[in-house]
């Protein structure tokens, strides 16, 4: 039973679409923003300040509104993936490894390393630092398979094959992101990386990253 007391599904919807590019010598980048929707309804990464209402507008789409969201979840604490996490005053907020409400910080096993669960049947958060020392990741389950919603754990899908993309964005430990990317895709069947498309794990990408 879910943690309603009733069995259902979540669905995942990304909201936008995040993106990271070069324009006139000029780095522009905005994070993906991700919907879970089901037992518990959840926000992932809220983009930059200057998008409130987008998510606003988004949510609306699915006939939600801030108050309906439980959780708000930021895969890592860079500007432009808790932009608007003040829209969202009735949620429980993780940040990282840091979860609080209002002014309530929990000492909880999770902040030190240990996965987070939401929901026992279908919806974790675990650690997945790299990119960040403090990164986490949200494993959901859905009618499709699992989703890893990763942060800048992964950029992209072009940086599956090439080291340099993800390197290039950022991290604080490589060795620890390597490693945390293989763990990722051998559980994951889609990944919804930070700045990039949705893409499917195939069996390739499995072997490649095969411990």
């Amino acid at each position: 039973m879910s943690a309603r007391g009733r069995m259902e599904t979540y669905e995942v919807r990304v909201l936008h679409e995040g993106y990271s590019r070069l324009v006139d010598d000029v780095f522009e980048a905005n994070c993906t923003c991700t919907l879970i929707t089901g037992p518990y309804n959840i926000i992932v990464d809220t983009m930059t300040p200057w998008d409130g209402n987008y998510i606003l507008k988004r949510l609306k789409e699915f006939d939600l509104t801030p108050g309906d969201i439980q959780f708000v979840i930021s895969t890592h604490g860079h500007s432009d993936h808790v932009g608007n996490n003040n829209l969202f005053l009735s949620a429980r907020h993780i940040v990282g490894r840091c979860i609080s409400y209002r002014t309530t910080y929990f000492d909880e096993p999770f902040s030190r390393g240990d996965e987070y669960v939401i929901d026992p049947e279908s919806l974790r958060v675990i650690s997945t630092p790299g990119h960040t020392l403090a990164c986490v990741t949200v494993l959901v389950k859905t009618d499709e398979g699992l989703v890893a919603i990763a942060g800048d754990l992964f950029e992209k899908l072009e940086d599956v094959y090439n080291e340099y993309v993800w390197l290039g964005a950022g991290s604080e430990n490589p060795d620890l992101q390597r490693h945390n990317r293989a763990k990722i895709i051998q559980l994951a069947d889609y990944i919804i990386p930070g700045h990039g498309p949705r893409f499917k794990v195939t069996k390739e990408m499995k072997e490649k990253f095969k411990p």
